[in-house]
C-alpha cells in the first residue's frame, strides 16, 4: 500500500517519496524575470519533496501578466536556475519547471503597452492581480495561427533552455484560465479556425505544445498541469467532464510522464473519472490534509499528492504529515513582497520543527 514515503517511477523520473510542492507564484524573481538568490533557499528547504514544481515560468516576455515571475526565454534565466536546480538535487528530489502563457490575464502595463493576446476578443471578468489602482482586464487581441505557431515555438525554445538549466523534465500549465485553457475551454474560445469550434480544435494548441515539448524531452518527462473546474479568471466550458475526459484520452496515446489535476474530491468533482481515463502517473492537489492525502494515496485514487499553502508554511512539510505534527499557518500578507521589503519575509524564514 503506498504511503507518502513510498518512492514512485513516474515515466522517466524516479521520486523519493510522493510528496510534490505544487507550483506556487511568490514573485521573487528580478524585474528582468531573473531568478534570485534567495529563491535557492527557498527551493532548498522543501526539497524533503520527492518532486518540486516550480512555480510557474514564463516563455516569453509577452507572455507574462505579474510581476517579477521567472522566466526561461534567454541565457540570464538559465544561468539564475542552475543553483537552484543544484540545490534542489543535492537533496535528492526532482524539479521540473512549470511552463507558462497567462494569455488574456494579463495587463498592458506588463507588456510594454501591448495588448494581452487570446483565442478569442474576450473580455475577462475581474482585476488585475496585484496592480493598483484596480482595474479591470482589458479586452484581448485574438491571435492569428501565424501568432499561433511562433508561441508554440516558443514552448519548444523554453523547454530546451529548462534542459541547459538542468531540469528534470517540463511540466505544461494548461490550468486556471491562463492561456492554453483560454483555447481549451468554451467559454473563451470562439474561433472558427482550426484552433477553434469543435473540441479537438480547441484541444489543438495544448496537444501540439505537447508535442514539442516531447520532441525536446521525451514523453517520459513531460507533465500537463488542468483544472477541471474552470474556478479561474472568468473560465467555463460547455462539457468539462467531455472536454477534459478527451485531453486525457490524447495525452495517454502520448505517454506523457503525468497529469498535476487541481481538482479536489467534492461530490461534483470529475477528477477521479478523468484519472480512469489517463494511463500515466496522476498527482492529486488542492485543499489535501495529511488525512485525505494518505488516503488518496492509500485507496489508489493518485499516485502522488502534492500541497500548495501548506508548503508554504511548513519547509519540512513531509515530516509533519508523516507523523500528524503541528502545521504553521500561512501568512497571507506576505505571499508576495511589497516594495522594498525583504524577501526572504514570509518566504523562507518558516520555522522548521528543529527549530522550534
Amino acid at each position: 500500500m503506498p504511503t507518502l514515503n513510498s518512492p514512485l517511477k513516474m515515466g522517466d523520473l524516479e521520486l523519493k517519496n510522493r510528496l510534490v510542492l505544487a507550483p506556487l507564484t511568490r514573485s521573487r524573481s528580478t524585474s528582468a524575470r531573473i531568478p534570485t538568490e534567495v529563491m535557492v533557499e527557498y527551493y532548498r528547504q522543501r526539497a524533503n519533496a520527492g518532486l518540486i514544481l516550480t512555480e510557474a515560468t514564463v516563455i516569453s516576455e509577452d507572455a507574462v501578466g505579474y510581476h517579477n515571475t521567472p522566466g526561461l526565454w534567454n541565457h540570464e534565466q538559465v544561468t539564475a536556475w542552475k543553483p537552484i536546480i543544484e540545490a534542489v538535487h543535492e537533496q535528492g528530489a526532482k524539479i521540473v519547471t512549470q511552463l507558462w502563457h497567462v494569455g488574456r490575464i494579463s495587463d498592458p502595463e506588463f507588456l510594454k503597452g501591448k495588448t494581452p493576446v487570446a483565442p478569442s476578443a474576450i473580455q475577462p471578468e475581474g482585476h488585475v492581480s496585484l496592480l493598483r489602482p484596480i482595474r479591470p482586464y482589458v479586452t484581448p487581441k485574438a491571435l492569428s495561427i501565424e501568432e499561433i505557431k511562433e508561441i508554440i515555438a516558443q514552448y519548444k525554445q523554453a523547454a530546451i533552455h529548462a534542459k541547459d538549466a538542468g531540469f528534470d523534465g517540463v511540466e505544461l500549465h494548461a490550468a486556471n484560465g491562463y492561456l492554453v485553457d483560454q483555447f481549451l475551454q468554451s467559454g473563451t474560445n470562439q474561433r472558427t479556425d482550426i484552433y477553434g469550434g469543435t473540441l479537438e480544435n480547441r484541444a489543438r494548441l495544448l496537444l501540439e505544445v505537447v508535442d514539442v515539448l516531447i520532441d525536446v524531452w521525451g514523453a517520459g518527462r513531460v507533465g500537463v498541469h488542468i483544472a477541471p473546474r474552470g474556478d479561474s479568471h472568468d473560465m467555463s466550458d460547455d462539457h468539462p467532464a467531455q472536454t477534459f475526459g478527451y485531453v486525457m484520452q490524447q495525452l495517454s496515446q502520448s505517454h506523457i510522464a503525468f497529469v498535476f489535476s487541481r481538482e479536489y474530491e467534492a461530490e461534483d468533482s470529475i477528477g477521479s473519472e478523468l484519472r480512469e481515463q489517463f494511463s500515466g502517473a496522476w498527482i492529486a492537489n488542492e485543499k489535501l490534509t495529511a488525512t485525505s492525502a494518505k488516503a488518496l494515496l492509500a485507496e489508489n485514487k493518485a499516485d502522488a499528492v502534492a500541497f500548495g499553502q501548506l508548503f508554504i508554511a511548513n519547509p519540512d512539510l513531509l515530516e509533519r504529515l508523516e507523523h500528524d505534527l503541528p502545521l504553521n499557518s500561512v501568512d497571507y500578507n506576505t505571499l508576495y513582497p511589497s516594495d522594498g521589503s525583504d524577501l526572504h519575509k514570509g518566504y523562507t524564514d518558516y520555522p522548521s520543527l528543529s527549530h522550534h
